[in-house]
């Protein structure tokens, strides 16, 4: 892989990574701070409980790739990034741009999944 292209994922990453850390705390702040004075009635009870189930679930979904991203920097800095951990292919640009944490070509990923898919239905 380029060094330029190294470097523009490398920055993808960290300034993800950073989004999903000021999201983090932002949900914590301000979205779960809701006072029940504020809400007149049990709709609006309902809702805004709702709303903060929402934004917990989405922020666990977000800090739960923080550790691919770090997994992912690390491999940048160790000159690995963008090989298959599987079968040491390449994994193509266009699979990174869609998912720079990838760790797996496509081929690689269809089978860890047809395989998932497998060991559910059995």
């Amino acid at each position: 892989m380029k060094k330029k292209d190294l470097e523009r994922f490398k920055e993808r990453l960290l300034n993800q990574k950073k989004q999903i850390l000021e999201s983090s705390m932002k949900v914590r702040t301000e979205s779960l701070n809701v006072s029940n004075d504020d809400l007149p009635d049990e709709i609006d009870l309902a809702s805004a409980e709702l709303t903060k189930s929402v934004m917990l679930r989405l922020n666990d979904r977000e800090r739960a790739i923080l550790p691919k991203i770090t997994k992912a920097l690390e491999l940048i800095n160790n000159g690995q990034y963008g090989v298959c951990e599987a079968c040491g292919d390449d994994i193509g640009l266009s699979r990174l741009e869609v998912r720079p944490f990838a760790t797996l070509c496509i081929k690689c990923k269809e089978e860890e999944e047809h395989k998932e898919k497998m060991y559910a239905s059995s």
